[in-house]
């Protein structure tokens, strides 16, 4: 009897090796962020507080298509925003690639979308950023990769989406802005998380937690 129960108990663990049960969010709902600081708010959809909470403002930029792409372009969606640049040798490559990879995974669900802002704008022109969007296999309408303002570009990413961690750090307008970090925007324009795009670990919870907000809706 002992050595069947070893034995099933051997069965049991290899089965739960070779079938993993899938990653699920971490929390039943997502907190929003209102800062820099990225302090975690847990608000009901409901609360009033929301009402003057941090949204994403509008904008005016243009995508690999020559169209151009506001707050509007993603008025009930979700989606994932980044700053990279398309000759970059360095962190960018690896970001792009887990753009793709949560592309795949919302390819079929029309409320989920991308935004990648070109921090290098003046370099990065529309057919610069359509050579690059066809390479890594972006679909348009679903994946935008936007050259524009770099002024509007860099508020956005500093003051809007707070996408460096430097807190209490002054910057002037023009010092570079490199950062590996994703952030999820829900559809009413709130700051619903903040991802390492370079960890994989990161990214599958970002995947994950984009699910939590779709579920939602």
């Amino acid at each position: 009897m002992q050595t069947k129960l070893i034995i099933l108990f051997v069965l049991i663990i290899f089965g739960s090796c070779v079938n993993p049960q899938p990653n699920k969010s971490r929390v039943n709902t997502l907190p929003y962020y209102n800062d820099a600081s990225f302090t975690p708010q847990w608000l009901k959809p409901s609360s009033e507080e929301l009402d003057t909470f941090h949204k994403i403002p509008d904008f005016n930029l243009t995508n690999q298509d020559g169209n151009s792409v506001t707050s509007n372009t993603f008025s009930n969606k979700i989606y994932v925003t980044d700053f990279f640049f398309t000759t970059c040798p360095g962190i960018c490559p690896k970001m792009t690639d887990n753009f793709v990879k949560i592309q795949e995974a919302f390819e079929h669900e029309d409320r989920v979308m991308l935004l990648s802002h070109s921090v290098t704008p003046t370099r990065d022109s529309v057919p610069q950023l359509k050579l690059y969007a066809d390479d890594k296999g972006a679909i348009s309408g679903k994946w935008h990769l936007v050259t524009g303002d770099q002024a509007e570009i860099y508020n956005l990413g500093r003051r809007e989406y707070f996408v460096e961690e430097d807190l209490g750090l002054e910057r002037d307008e023009d010092e570079f802005l490199h950062t590996e970090n994703f952030i999820l925007i829900d559809q009413n324009k709130h700051i619903r998380g903040i991802y390492n795009g370079l960890n994989n670990a990161s990214v599958e919870q970002l995947i994950e937690d984009i699910k939590l907000l779709v579920n939602d809706l």
